[in-house]
């Protein structure tokens, strides 16, 4: 999300904002927010064709948003771009925009930024790399409890405090509570929002804050920010996969992961993905040292959302 994600396919601006780094916020639906203001970036050459000195890779980013990207550039988005621009041969430069309602506009749409991490692979609105990871969501909850929650249908979860992640000012639903609504489980469940206050660092860090102090007994977090949160934590938490990895009849929980760039660069996707293609690996260790829970990646139908 990025933030964290998943979005449902009826809705044409949910795709955008809710998972990862983009992540959370291009999982599900985002509505109107305060939106930061972005530092442009200057212009780049149309193509990114065989090395040269002078070669630019734009990235669009969240200043503020680990564990995928924030201005220090200590997100594993941060990392993966610099292992790209390296095997490029391309200097990095980024603009920064807080993923709000219109980050896509104006950031990739605006000509600000060539490349835009985190994305729902097949996502509509930008040409996309083959997935370069596959996440899901999680049951977060206190190792001490042993809860071993795997499935929505588990019939504690209609007594047990029950946290959920929320998107913009109107607390739009992610997956998860979709998922718990369809069950009639409504009244035990709190609502987190990812967007929070923008002033404070970390801000969809709360709900894991709040299972490890026992304000909630679980939560239903995206992978990545749960992962990298959780070692944060001085309470241990437990992080157990969404099952099964789509929740009838159609809802998905696990979302493979890709880079967008503009619709009329395709040279510039197919030089990423090479990039991808060298330094997976590499990418595979910065998303392990992130504590990203990775899973098989779904058929291509499956992965967008």
């Amino acid at each position: 999300m990025r933030r964290g994600w998943p979005a449902l396919s009826a809705h044409a601006e949910r795709a955008v904002l809710a998972l990862p780094a983009i992540a959370l916020l291009f999982l599900v639906a985002a509505r109107e927010s305060r939106v930061r203001t972005a530092e442009a970036a200057p212009a780049m050459a149309s193509h990114l064709q065989p090395p040269t000195s002078d070669r630019v890779l734009r990235v669009c980013a969240d200043p503020n948003n680990l564990p995928f990207s924030n201005r220090a550039e200590q997100g594993f988005e941060n990392r993966v771009a610099r292992v790209l621009a390296r095997e490029l041969g391309a200097r990095l430069e980024y603009t920064w925009w807080a993923q709000r309602r219109g980050y896509v506009r104006n950031t990739l749409g605006a000509g600000v930024c060539d490349v835009l991490p985190g994305v729902p692979a097949g996502f509509e609105r930008t040409l996309t790399t083959r997935p370069y990871y596959t996440s899901t969501y999680v049951f977060v909850t206190p190792a001490a409890k042993r809860y071993a929650i795997t499935s929505f249908d588990d019939p504690r979860l209609r007594t047990l405090r029950i946290g959920v992640q929320m998107v913009g000012d109107d607390y739009a639903n992610t997956p998860p509570a979709h998922a718990l609504a369809r069950r009639g489980i409504v009244d035990n469940v709190a609502g987190y929002t990812l967007y929070g206050d923008y002033a404070e660092s970390n801000p969809p860090a709360r709900i894991m804050s709040a299972v490890a102090n026992g304000e909630i007994d679980v939560a239903v977090v995206w992978g990545p920010l749960a992962g990298f949160f959780a070692r944060r934590e001085r309470t241990k938490l437990d992080l157990t996969p969404v099952t099964p990895r789509v929740d009838p009849p159609r809802l998905p929980l696990t979302f493979a992961i890709a880079l967008g760039v503009p619709k009329d660069r395709p040279g510039l996707r197919d030089s990423l993905q090479l990039a991808l293609d060298r330094r997976s690996t590499e990418i595979r260790r910065i998303l392990d040292e992130f504590g990203v829970p990775q899973v098989d990646a779904p058929t291509p139908r499956a992965a967008a959302p």
